[in-house]
């Protein structure tokens, strides 16, 4: 049985890079970045104001004042500014104007009295008071997004600013998800007693698309060795990643093991020390990946969110895909039995500085109510037998999971 860490490293090794394609920036958002986008000018690309008042010379406020000088010309936002600003002259300037030659500050019109053509100064001036220099925020052949960046609203913004219609990113990975079992029905369907509503391909297809995945939910299989070939046979032939759900484990009826070897599929591991999740196989036949993941609904999930989607992130060049940790204080001692990395559903409050992660009564691996309640996955090492309250202990977030 792997340790939790080994077996996230052995799952990204096997992620194959996605091909590259061209989108527009309306379809850019949470995509991967194929390539550098470069700056192909200055940003900004003039000298600009960042307030409504008057370009001025702070050469001109020597001495003490107040200060009257002429106003001559007016710049604006998408005009043009006056070519040069005459020695003690201003010029009416506004947000996001250019300056004209020799001005270097600017005053906000609040401080400034106007009387007709001319304007009088009460404060003395600072040299590059409220503007941006060209080249303030990028400058031409920079990098503006680098390659591997999982693109939030404020990239596609970026990638307009520096004139971009469109991105090369990394191909979206095709997933296919198998669910096993005699007992599964589709949610709001009639089915015989004993009969389950399948949550579980519900939860993950949500999961792996908020990744970038395209997904294919399949038929359910039966617990039928048979079955389950020939339906991994089909979900292989058309998938970069083919996720099951249940029959991965040692009993009577999981067929999911002896099905990937009797039809090829080269089983690197199968078992991983964590809770929930312990039963996990990862596979690879050609270029081709399976996840074989346990059939109780918070195992599934859990377990997908640290393996299933760093793989299909890191298959889109991702250069971060695993999920990101921070740091809490446990609100509540836990006793358990050491020996499997254990990650318990939380609730995080406020307190001041800090926050506290405190795991919830029901940690049943098939308890999908407390999971929906909760706020985060706090880790338990796997050599700890007792967590204490107040004990520093990570913390991931089920909103970053996509849990």
């Amino acid at each position: 049985m792997l340790n939790f860490r080994d077996a996230q490293e052995r799952v990204l090794g096997l992620a194959p890079r996605m091909g590259a394609e061209r989108v527009g920036l309306d379809g850019a958002h949470g995509r991967v970045l194929a390539e550098d986008v470069l700056c192909p000018v200055d940003v900004p690309a003039f000298d600009a104001s960042t307030m409504d008042g008057y370009a001025v010379r702070a050469a001109d406020f020597a001495g003490d004042g107040p200060w009257e000088f002429p106003v001559l010309g007016e710049s604006r936002a998408g005009g043009s500014a006056p070519a040069r600003l005459e020695p003690r002259a201003v010029t009416r300037i506004f947000t996001g104007a250019s300056l004209p030659l020799e001005a270097d500050a600017v005053v906000m019109q609040e401080h400034v009295e106007r009387a007709g053509d001319r304007a009088r100064f009460v404060r003395p001036v600072k040299e590059g008071q409220f503007l941006r220099r060209r080249g303030d925020d990028l400058r031409a052949g920079a990098v503006a997004i680098a390659r591997g960046t999982r693109l939030r609203a404020a990239h596609v913004s970026l990638a307009a600013t520096v004139d971009r219609a469109w991105l090369t990113v990394f191909r979206r990975p095709r997933v296919v998800l198998l669910a096993t079992g005699d007992e599964l029905r589709s949610p709001g369907t009639a089915g015989p007693p004993g009969s389950i509503a399948d949550s579980n391909t519900v939860g993950l297809a949500t999961m792996a698309r908020r990744a970038g995945a395209m997904v294919a939910v399949a038929p359910f299989v039966r617990d039928d060795l048979e079955a389950t070939k020939q339906a991994f046979e089909a979900a292989l032939a058309g998938a970069d990643v083919v996720i099951s759900v249940g029959g991965v484990s040692v009993g009577d009826h999981d067929r999911v093991r002896p099905a990937l070897e009797a039809i090829g599929v080269d089983l690197n591991f199968y078992r991983v020390a964590m809770k929930p999740g312990k039963p996990l196989a990862v596979g690879t036949r050609g270029n081709g990946i399976v996840l074989g993941l346990p059939g109780n609904p918070v195992s599934a999930m859990v377990t997908f969110a640290f393996f299933g989607l760093p793989l299909l992130r890191a298959m889109q060049g991702d250069g971060d895909p695993l999920p990101r940790a921070f740091w809490a204080r446990a609100g509540r001692s836990v006793s358990r039995e050491p020996g499997r990395l254990e990650f318990a559903r939380a609730a995080l409050v406020r307190d001041g500085a800090s926050w506290i992660a405190t795991p919830l009564d029901n940690q049943a691996s098939g308890a999908m109510a407390a999971l929906a309640r909760a706020d985060a996955l706090l880790a338990i090492p796997a050599d700890c037998a007792e967590l204490r309250v107040g004990d520093d202990v990570e913390v991931y977030l089920l909103e970053e999971l996509g849990a």
